[in-house]
């Protein structure tokens, strides 16, 4: 492979890079002066008089959809992206649009550790970086790495080399911009911050001072290890920044004092965010297809057996063992001949053989170093053993589908792990079992293997198995004494610096072993698994863990391969089993997804917000339906089945991670199959279902409106609420040396003092276009009831009024004055279960049907192959076979919605067609279940049942029920076949 070829405009990254630059829009420029002012930044003046700033951040927040917060006083600019998304060429194209906006050309890069900073070096010198922007700026990056100072032998002391070079760089370099990368921990070195002999324009002679004196653009990468209060951002602070960028994943926290449902303050950490303008969460990545998908391979035992023996040290006279089990760790020290009984009573029949410094052998042969596992159940193999047996296998599975295809993608894993000398050593256990496996496996693809390339891919392997793999640590010493660390030298330089040539397809290397040295700063877009024989600790982040195999892989011309859905493989054992789950949680946290499975106590402000910004609804209207509908209590705790009715109704919110993007490798498949034979009895039901229809309300004259509006009022005089004046005094009070906050609220007269908060002209303009109806008839209406408006002129009674005067009409409707369904489009298809054409799909999204699986058995009769559902209720009506029905579905999610008068709609979640005994003609049913066991229909759901039954009309045989928990689905049927 030649290089990695970069795609000019992805959207990710172009909107991430034009939002950036738009913060600067219109600021007064000030350019250099003085002797010195060809080696200086223009300057961007962030006040202006006119709030250009400011003004410039809310738009950009506005247009990315980002809470509208803008820090005046700072000069921090912050850029969200996740991991994988290409952070490091976003901002790299970012230096070179604001030196062709405003002149800008001196920027400093700032990085954490020396491992990121030599992925970023390798990145901005690469032949590739630099004849891609070239190409489209006609300029490169003059690159000035600050390094730690090596000791010399002068008496006179220099200023660090690139900040002399980066300071004296001028302007006049026309094809150049000059970059300085510089890290942490550079930044907080003595070298920096002392005065040397010779300075720089003849005054500078400390390198903080004379990079203050350019006004450089800072940019930093990973800002969560750069909090704002830290000594290494106050140095930062140092070099006079114009304005910091900052670029990351993760971003500092601070501790903020909020109050809680008691009014009392308490500390609660928030994101350090100043003015963030572009967000590119971690739900975008994956579900955008940004990034590679994970599948986790889970190495479990048995149920119940999942245990593990790990041999802790050896000193040649005793091994320290240790038992974990049922989340507790034991700690056993045995001597030679001792038995493993004592740390397992499964380990009967083992005992320690022999032992040494480095090793423990048992008396099944099986060799133990400092860092191994045994199952006590299964000890016949390491549990590593098996891992990277499971690995090894799964990467070649995946290798020869990369490798066959026309145009070739090379796979690489990694692995994590703990004992380097029995990997570096030509002996060691490690690396002989990974020699072994990889052979056993290349001789089996090549007994099968017909495809000419692949087949010869594999010949080559088997020549020398140990140019397979190559690792790095950082005990790893670069020389040039035997031909063993020659080996290990081009293994350094393959993994950390030329991936061009790790991922060339005449390298049959293709597995990588390290410890967590390769974590940060380092990536390799087609690392297809990632095995890890190591803990990691558990409060590493586990997207942090995955975060160097999600980059969409390369193919072998260098292209990125984006328009298919990859995975990483990333293989752990049973102690981490819930490892799945927290990526999938660490994914929405971060993106402000809410979780729907973890049922909350109270509906939260986050909740509330998401359903009002999804469903284009305001809060109180919300609150309304979820008053009406029994969701909530008055402090907004929710009742029994209140989340249900948020799942059932609001199911956007829930829009996290998609469930095929981040699963285990055991998982079911997230797609559940339409058994098509079966659709075209439903057929007819399913159309009529999916008419497209409006309902008109059947009033011949304007008078009768009117009659039955001021009817309504006169009904609803005693519900009006005045919006009005309370006092509440609050006084501070000790008692037992605590102070406390006693609080008394005083009603005048236990009545409200009546205001009217607006005029009654605009009373009735908002009530006319809340209940769309004329002004006029508003009006008359008023002065005909019984009711003085003039005493609730409020918005509380606007809603009021708009509340009870739909639920007014549902009830009247059909016997008052009637209504009709008036189709207004013959089109039906597509729907959840058809394509554009009507022909039946093959398969539906799982998570339309429900949110929970079971591994059951569906009825013969159900038209989707597996159990997918959302109550114990749906799960068996699911499961139930029944000799009246023909077929039956659940319906999918917000995919039918008769409407009802009042602006409601009624959403049936089963459709079924039942034959009569004898069997001459077709019956349908629809069902809504109600997972309670309350007995009696609502008056309203009766009222939605027979508008149903107005939609349908005489067309076809529908009947309808609503069936409770203790109802059973055959009771149900057979009562609708007796009544036939």
């Amino acid at each position: 492979m030649k290089g990695f070829n970069f795609e000019k405009n992805l959207q990710h990254q172009s909107q991430a890079v034009k939002s950036t630059v738009s913060v600067f829009d219109n600021l007064e420029i000030e350019n250099p002066k003085g002797v010195d002012k060809q080696f200086l930044n223009p300057v961007l003046k962030i006040y202006d008089g006119n709030n250009t700033y400011p003004k410039n951040i809310l738009a950009l927040q506005k247009v990315n959809n980002i809470e509208e917060k803008v820090n005046l006083n700072s000069n921090i600019i912050d850029i969200m992206m996740e991991t994988g998304t290409g952070k490091t060429y976003t901002y790299t194209k970012t230096i070179f649009e604001l030196n062709k906006n405003y002149g800008l050309f001196k920027f400093i890069v700032i990085v954490p550790t020396l491992s990121i900073k030599a992925g970023t070096v390798d990145f901005l010198k690469s032949d590739s970086a630099r004849a891609h922007f070239k190409e489209q700026y006609g300029k490169t990056i003059k690159l000035h790495i600050v390094e730690s100072k090596k000791g010399g032998k002068n008496k006179k002391s220099f200023m660090p080399p690139a900040v002399n070079s980066f300071v004296n760089a001028g302007v006049y370099e026309k094809n150049s911009i000059q970059v300085m990368v510089i890290n942490a921990g550079m930044i907080n070195s003595e070298t920096m911050q002392k005065s040397f002999d010779k300075g720089i324009f003849d005054k500078h002679t400390i390198p903080f001072k004379a990079i203050s004196a350019v006004s450089p653009f800072v940019i930093i990468d990973e800002p969560h290890k750069f909090g704002t209060g830290k000594t290494t951002f106050e140095n930062i602070l140092k070099m006079n920044p114009q304005f910091i960028l900052r670029y990351g994943a993760t971003f500092p926290e601070k501790e903020i004092k909020v109050k809680d449902e008691l009014g009392k303050l308490k500390k609660k950490k928030v994101k350090d965010y100043h003015n963030l303008i572009y967000t590119l969460t971690a739900v975008d990545s994956f579900n955008r297809n940004l990034v590679k998908g994970v599948i986790g391979h889970i190495t479990e035992f048995e149920s119940g057996k999942n245990a593990i023996v790990k041999l802790n040290n050896t000193d040649g006279k005793e091994a320290t063992f240790e038992l974990l089990e049922d989340k507790s760790k034991k700690t056993f020290k045995l001597t030679k001949k001792e038995s493993l009984q004592r740390v397992h009573s499964a380990m009967e029949d083992l005992y320690v053989k022999s032992l040494n410094k480095s090793k423990v052998v048992l008396s099944n042969g099986i060799e133990l170093s400092k860092g191994d596992k045994l199952n006590p159940y299964s000890y016949a193999e390491k549990l590593q053993e098996i891992m990277i047996q499971k690995a090894i296998k799964s990467h070649f599975e995946n290798e020869k589908q990369l490798l066959t295809r026309s145009v070739k993608i090379k796979p690489i894993t990694l692995f994590f792990i703990d004992n380097i000398e029995e990997y570096r050593n030509e002996n060691g256990y490690l690396r002989t079992t990974i020699e072994s496996l990889i052979k056993a496996e290349v001789e089996t693809l090549l007994k099968t293997e017909k495809n000419t390339f692949y087949k010869a891919y594999l010949e080559k392997t088997l020549e020398d198995i140990r140019k397979t793999h190559g690792g790095y640590f950082a005990v790893d010493k670069s020389g040039k004494d035997s031909d063993k660390d020659d080996d290990i030298e081009n293994q350094l330089d393959e993994i950390l610096h030329n991936k061009q040539k790790m991922l060339s397809l005449d390298n049959p290397r293709r597995f990588i072993f390290s410890k967590w040295t390769l974590r940060e700063g380092w990536d390799n877009p087609n690392v297809f698994q990632i095995c890890k024989l190591r803990s990691s600790g558990s409060d590493i982040s586990k997207l942090q863990e995955v975060g160097r195999g999600l980059r969409l892989p390369v193919n072998e011309y260098g292209n990125r391969v984006k328009d298919e859905q990859f995975y990483l493989n990333y293989f752990v054992d049973f102690t981490e089993s819930d490892f799945v789950d927290k990526l999938v949680n660490e994914i929405n946290e971060k993106s402000g997804a809410i979780s729907i499975e973890d049922i909350p106590e109270k509906i939260s402000d986050d909740i509330v917000k998401k359903i009002c910004e999804l469903y284009e609804t305001t809060e109180d209207d919300l609150f309304e339906i979820l008053d009406e509908n029994n969701v909530v209590t008055r402090s907004n705790k929710f009742k029994e089945g209140g989340f249900d009715f948020i799942k059932h109704n609001y199911p956007k919110i829930f829009e996290g991670v998609g469930s095929n993007k981040v699963r285990k490798s055991t998982d079911k498949k997230k797609q559940v199959s339409i058994r098509t034979e079966k659709y075209s009895e439903l057929k007819e039901l399913w159309e009529k279902l999916n008419e497209k229809v409006i309902l008109e309300y059947k009033f011949e004259k304007e008078d009768k409106f009117k009659s039955l509006f001021i009817n309504f009022l006169n009904e609803q005089n005693s519900n009006f609420t005045i919006e009005g004046i309370k006092e509440r005094t609050a006084q501070i009070e000790i008692t037992d040396n605590i102070a406390g906050v006693k609080e008394e609220q005083e009603i005048y007269g236990n009545e409200i003092t009546p205001i009217s908060t607006m005029k009654y002209s605009n009373f009735l303009k908002e009530l006319a276009k809340a209940l769309n109806i004329n002004i006029k008839t508003l009006n008359s209406s008023f002065i005909d009831s019984n009711i003085d408006i003039n005493k609730f002129l409020n918005i509380a009674t606007v809603r009021i009024i708009k509340q009870k005067f739909e639920n007014y009409l549902m009830f009247n409707a059909i016997d008052k004055f009637g209504i009709e369904y008036q189709k207004v489009s013959n089109e039906i298809h597509p729907t959840k279960f058809t394509h554009p054409d009507g022909t039946v799909k093959t398969e539906i999204s799982a998570s339309d049907v429900g949110v929970m699986y079971s591994e059951n058995k569906v009825a013969d009769t159900y038209l989707l192959d597996e159990l997918f559902y959302d109550s114990e209720l749906e799960k068996q009506n699911i499961e139930q076979n029944l000799k009246e029905v023909v077929v039956f579905s659940k319906i999918p999610k917000n995919s039918i919605k008769i409407p009802v008068a009042g602006g409601k709609s009624y959403s049936p979640d089963f459709a079924y067609v039942l034959n009569y005994e004898d069997k001459s003609k077709k019956l349908y049913f629809v069902v809504e279940t109600k997972n309670t066991a309350e007995e009696n229909l609502r008056n309203e759901e009766k009222q939605k049942i027979r508008h149903a039954e107005k939609f349908f009309g005489d067309t076809i045989k529908i009947k309808f029920r609503k069936q409770f928990s203790n109802k059973k689905i055959e009771s149900l049927i057979r009562e609708i076949i007796v009544e036939k």
